[in-house]
């Protein structure tokens, strides 16, 4: 399966700007408001957006993030961890150092009181002592079904780690570099996964991001090898977040896109009646969350595909 019922999701109590991933993601705005409104905002946004999910079906399970230590991303966990269909949890290295405090044990232990089947934990960690990073499926975009990988390399995302994760995950590796304009500069995107979503059937993309013709061609070409139909979209909506969605599973397999109101909103007419061709769109805002963490609904939603057994 290429999408899931079954999201794990953080509820933040420090949500706020964080300064050491604030360098490279280009994302990131400053916002007059003290840290703790913005947690509340936050919490508020993150708690309707939850409902929306819970509403349509999805089986969405939250865990209530903890005051210490302080890790003002938490409500982001698809950076740090992974979980797949043969019982394999992936737990990945992160650039700033306080977000790898959001890597915790008692998560998989919740997920195994639900039922949810853990055999192998594959921990690339290690590698953060080497300055050497991988940040889970916002680095990584799994086509599963097609055990494909795509990666946009960053300082997030390194090229020998990534292709180790290939080979370990059975995926074939599908590399290239995805820039952004920045003070007249053209530089690498922090992940791959919000200029990029994968859905069952359709992939958004904005392919105006990989400068390189020969790259490019190639991502395009395997999209559309494994008969994805190619939605484009522009710089601009890439930073209303229209790049960071992700397709699931509601009740009666129904498909849902997910994505933040302020991806929907930059979406053309045509662009909307092309993704609904293939599922409905669920959206809900994420303003707070999008401006001060520089992430959005995909980025909040951990999918898991573990098995599942008796509780």
């Amino acid at each position: 399966m290429q999408i899931t019922n079954n999201i794990l999701m953080i509820r933040p109590v420090s949500f706020r700007m964080n300064e050491q991933t604030a360098v490279n993601n280009y994302f990131m705005e400053d916002i007059d408001m003290k840290n703790q409104a913005i947690n509340i905002k936050a919490q508020e946004e993150f708690d309707v957006f939850v409902s929306t999910l819970k509403g349509k079906g999805v089986n969405v399970i939250v865990v209530n993030d903890t005051y210490e230590p302080d890790t003002p991303d938490s409500i982001f966990p698809n950076n740090w961890i992974s979980f797949h269909a043969n019982g394999t949890v992936g737990v990945y290295p992160m650039y700033a150092e306080n977000r790898r405090n959001e890597r915790r044990e008692d998560i998989l232990e919740i997920l195994e009181e639900k039922g949810f089947i853990i055999t192998e934990v594959i921990d690339y960690t290690s590698a953060e002592e080497e300055g050497i990073f991988l940040e889970g499926t916002g680095s990584i975009l799994l086509d599963r079904v097609n055990k494909k990988a795509y990666c946009a390399l960053s300082e997030r995302a390194d090229e020998e780690l990534f292709i180790e994760f290939c080979e370990d995950f059975d995926c074939f590796p599908v590399i290239f570099t995805a820039n952004q304009s920045v003070d007249g500069k053209r530089l690498p995107i922090y992940h791959t996964n919000v200029m990029m979503a994968l859905a069952e059937d359709f992939a958004i993309i904005c392919s105006d991001t990989i400068d390189d013709k020969k790259e490019r061609k190639n991502v395009l070409d395997h999209l559309k090898k494994d008969g994805r139909e190619i939605i484009t979209i522009t710089e601009q909506q890439m930073h209303h977040f229209a790049g960071n969605m992700l397709q699931v599973l509601g009740a009666d397999d129904k498909r849902y896109m997910v994505m933040s109101s302020a991806a929907y909103t930059s979406l053309t007419k045509e662009q909307i009646t092309m993704i609904e061709k293939h599922c409905s769109i669920l959206h809900s805002s994420l303003s707070t969350i999008e401006t001060c963490g520089g992430g959005s609904a995909r980025c909040m939603m951990a999918e898991v595909f573990l098995p599942k057994g008796t509780v």
